[in-house]
């Protein structure tokens, strides 16, 4: 059940609370952004290995399409060669 504090009748006191209030909002701030830049350090550290993986994607296509071109030209070479017989 929810407590009611008296609001201070004193503006000494009410300066005390408000410099408390002021000290608890500070420290969740503080704390907010601790969290804030760790979750950057894990954004970062997620990016670079996104990056490898890319570079890694993009250095297997590159190989795949040299596999390509080679089986092309292997094949058309193996038709030029049935075509040579057939024709013989």
């Amino acid at each position: 059940m929810a407590q009611i504090v008296p609001f201070p009748a004193r503006s000494e006191d009410r300066l005390r609370a408000a410099l408390r209030s002021l000290e608890a909002a500070l420290d969740e701030q503080h704390a907010a952004l601790a969290e804030f830049r760790g979750n950057l350090a894990l954004l970062d550290r997620a990016v670079g290995g996104l990056d490898a993986s890319v570079r890694d994607y993009r250095a297997t296509l590159a190989r795949t399409a040299d596999d390509v071109a080679g089986a092309q030209a292997a094949a058309r070479r193996l038709e030029r060669t049935a075509d040579i017989w057939l024709k013989g």
